[in-house]
């Protein structure tokens, strides 16, 4: 377990961070800044939480854990074993919950603007956050092994938060439809 005595360590003040393995790297570099981008939305989730209960708050509950574990996959270079890695189980998981939300939602026949009730903005913000993570990560796999299950983890990630955040619309009734042209006098 982590134990945190002191929470400033002025270790990072000449732009250099600690990795799981005490290797210091520079805090702009690739790793750290994926797993910062995992931090992030791990933040966004929470404030998502704040407009749910009961099953949502559950699921985003144990997918904020995850984004630690995926954090710490993150922070240890892959030739670093043993480590905390994101698991094939947490991926099934994930699969498991967007087959089950899905199953009750109608078809999509547009595509969906960010919004309708506050959980699903705040969801449908932490979406594009987790999309930019995954980004990052993919950026970060060019130059170094990232583990396999931690990028099936964070692209079925982005999946779920869509389809819990249309579930939060009132199960996909009260989505706010893209109307494309509506604006520009071109319908």
């Amino acid at each position: 377990m982590v134990k945190l005595n002191k929470i400033y360590t002025r270790t990072g003040d000449d732009g250099e961070t600690s990795l799981v393995n005490g290797r210091r790297v520079a805090k702009h570099s690739r790793r750290p800044t994926a797993f910062g981008e995992v931090d992030e939305a791990n933040s966004v989730i929470g404030l998502a939480r704040l407009h749910t209960s009961d099953a949502a708050d559950e699921m985003l509950g144990r997918i904020q854990n995850d984004l630690f574990d995926l954090g710490a996959d993150l922070a240890t270079p892959e030739s670093d074993s043993p480590a905390l890695r994101i698991t094939d189980e947490q991926v099934t998981r994930l699969e498991t919950e967007i087959d089950a939300m899905n199953a009750s939602l109608e078809p999509l026949t547009s595509f969906i603007l960010p919004g309708g009730s506050q959980a699903s903005a705040w969801l449908h913000l932490a979406r594009t956050v987790v999309r930019r993570a995954e980004r990052r990560m993919t950026e970060l796999s060019s130059e170094e092994l990232v583990s396999e299950p931690a990028m099936r983890y964070v692209n079925r990630l982005s999946d779920h938060l869509f389809v819990l955040a249309r579930n939060l619309n009132d199960g996909g009734k009260t989505d706010v439809l893209w109307r494309p042209g509506q604006n520009s006098g071109q319908k």
